[in-house]
């Protein structure tokens, strides 16, 4: 007969599992302030949780996409709703040495006991290989189909 499992603290199996996570796990304030950085998002990203914490999110952001991306942070922010905590948003990042990444993340709304909204939470994930291979394999079916269509190659 098996013994019944053990009772684990939750907050602390909880911390142990996001901080230990290998997908990014951050969560930022209303004002897009990042308060919370995991291990993987130090990993996918290059900024360890010192240099980031207490910094905005344009640390991830391409500078061409910051005015796309704050519109809709504040409109998220006002409204409290965003569709993107069941629909995934693939999205370019930037890494500290300025490379670029392809992630794909979802987002939950964080709010406190009295109802008050404190910021959003993302889980994020590098896509990046998939996404320059899957580039790559456009690339080649538009020509190969251009090939196709040419005079004579029929």
């Amino acid at each position: 007969m098996t013994e019944p499992p053990k009772e684990v603290d939750r907050d602390w199996l909880c911390r142990r599992i996001v901080e230990g996570a290998g997908d990014a796990v951050l969560f930022a304030d209303r004002e897009g302030i990042i308060r919370f950085w995991n291990t993987g998002a130090s990993a996918m990203f290059g900024w360890s949780a010192a240099e980031a914490l207490g910094r905005s999110m344009d640390l991830i952001i391409p500078e061409r996409l910051r005015g796309r991306h704050w519109g809709g942070w504040d409109e998220v922010m006002k409204t409290g709703h965003t569709r993107y905590g069941r629909d995934i948003l693939a999205v370019p990042a930037s890494r500290k040495d300025g490379a670029p990444l392809s992630i794909e993340f979802t987002i939950q709304m964080v709010w406190d006991d009295e109802g008050k909204l404190l910021g959003a939470s993302a889980i994020i994930r590098d896509v990046t290989d998939r996404f320059t291979r899957d580039r790559g394999m456009r690339k080649r079916l538009a020509e190969l189909e251009a090939k196709a269509r040419a005079p004579g190659s029929e």
